[in-house]
């Protein structure tokens, strides 16, 4: 008769013993000092105590060059920050050459084609995957993702290019495209039964036909189901604006008895293709993406693996360049009237009650008097920082030697945040928490242009930041 084998011994190696805690224990008395910071962090919040009054001095809302603008926008509950923020880099643009009083793009409407073609994506990953392990990384990263609704640059690029866009008029906001949580909820379940569905169908000796014939199945319910939600997208549209009058001339018209309102353009007919070239006109493939990662190689091209929201379109890529270069483009795009897209990592020092995102902000150490220095690249390691929010750079602060003292940024969180929905960015923020500068071709220079020539460095779709910002 065989016996079971005895149970090896538990090993006491690096366990929280009885001794430890106790030599815990004894090692702290609470002082006075810590028993007033303990009162104070009970009965208050922490980020409260720990506000830098002195970062707050001399923060005066001025700006030696600001892009013009008109009105914030309100992504609400919703992960478009990616969206807002391209569209917001727009914006300025095209009522300045249009002479328009105000203009907002339809953000749901790029909204729709992007879930459509995240459905689509997430289909084909199935198909490519089907002979997976559902223990594999790359399962498990295509399976945890889906549907998300975070996005790059290139995501919008993407977008734009093969739907166009269109005015808010064309296509409002709906209750599911601001709060957008029950709706991801409820087509990750019908994405997923149909994704069990062609995994039922491959392993019966189903040919990748057969499989591709459920995903249309798929996407047919996908479509009707966004439809419901979001409305459906305009294949034409009429469209007009009021145009942009000098302040007398406004006076003329509010004071005038005419039933012709003169500041109305003639109404046009657009598809949203249309609407884009003559009101935006724009190469988006004009733009590259910058990336500062201290972790990896400088002026080295890379590429995140799977960071891409359309089947046959190129994932993310980018050069890495450092902190101040990154800057300076930054400054030669502000200086031109252009804005940025960029992204940051929205989880350090910064406040949304003051609109205001500063080097230690919040000083946790002298505070608690803890030590809590960490290196840009230390946080890449420790996954503990990577981009997580896109805005618009607008604005820059230049001291008398040419160089950024601070940065101004529209935000998509509404007026009701920050101020009146900005925020001032100081430049020691800047090298810290901002990862990603989209920029036009002509203020990169020509030898950070030709990296983007070299074969990428594929980056997995589980590194920090990969899968995208919200």
């Amino acid at each position: 008769m065989t016996h079971p084998a005895a149970p090896e011994a538990k090993s006491t190696q690096g366990v929280l013993t009885t001794d430890l805690l106790k030599d815990l224990r004894k090692g702290y008395v609470m002082s006075r000092e810590d028993r007033a910071l303990h009162n104070a962090v009970t009965n208050n919040a922490i980020d409260s105590l720990a506000l830098d009054r002195d970062a707050l001095r001399g923060e005066d809302g001025h700006f030696s060059h600001r892009i013009k603008r008109e009105g914030v926008t309100d992504q609400k509950q919703s992960g478009r920050c990616w969206l807002f923020a391209g569209l917001n880099t727009l914006r300025p643009q095209v009522m300045r050459e249009h002479k328009m009083e105000s203009f907002d793009f339809s953000t749901a409407y790029l909204q729709f084609w992007d879930k459509m073609e995240k459905s689509n994506l997430y289909l084909e990953s199935v198909i490519e995957l089907r002979g997976a392990d559902f223990m594999d990384r790359d399962w498990e990263l295509v399976n945890k993702n889906s549907p998300e609704e975070g996005g790059w640059w290139n995501f919008l690029t993407a977008l734009v290019g093969k739907y166009g866009v269109a005015p808010l008029s064309a296509m409002p906001e709906t209750k599911s495209s601001s709060e957008t949580n029950t709706l991801n909820v409820i087509l990750g379940r019908l994405l997923r039964h149909h994704a069990a569905r062609m995994i039922e169908l491959h392993e019966d000796g189903a040919d990748v036909d057969a499989l591709r014939a459920e995903k249309v199945s798929a996407l047919k319910e996908v479509y009707r189901f966004l439809a419901i939600n979001l409305g459906e997208p305009p294949v034409e549209f009429e469209w007009r604006f009021r145009i942009c009058k000098s302040a007398d001339k406004k006076a003329e018209v509010a004071d005038s008895a005419s039933v012709e309102d003169e500041g109305l353009s003639a109404p046009e007919t657009h598809t949203p293709r249309s609407f884009y070239e003559k009101y935006v006109g724009t190469s988006l493939g004009d733009y590259v993406c910058l990336y500062n990662d201290p972790h990896n190689d400088w002026n080295k091209h890379y590429c995140f693996d799977r960071a891409r929201n359309m089947v046959g379109e190129e994932c993310m890529n980018f050069v890495n360049v450092g902190a101040e270069t990154m800057k300076e483009i930054a400054k030669a795009s502000i200086l031109a009237n252009e804005p940025l897209w960029f992204a940051v990592n929205m989880g350090f020092d910064q406040s949304t009650e003051h609109g205001l995102m500063a080097p230690d902000l919040f000083d946790y150490s002298s505070l608690f008097g803890i030590d809590l220095a960490i290196t840009k690249a230390q946080r890449t390691r420790f996954h503990a920082g990577a981009s997580s929010h896109a805005m618009a750079l607008i604005g820059v602060d230049l001291a008398a030697d040419g160089c950024p003292r601070k940065w101004l940024v529209e935000n998509s969180w509404g007026e009701a945040k920050g101020k009146k929905g900005l925020w001032t960015l100081c430049d020691g923020w800047f090298a810290e928490h901002v990862y990603t500068v989209i920029a036009h071709k002509r203020h990169v220079p020509t030898e950070i242009l030709a990296r983007f020539q070299d074969e990428a460095t594929v980056l997995p779709a589980w590194y920090p930041g990969a899968c995208g910002v919200v």
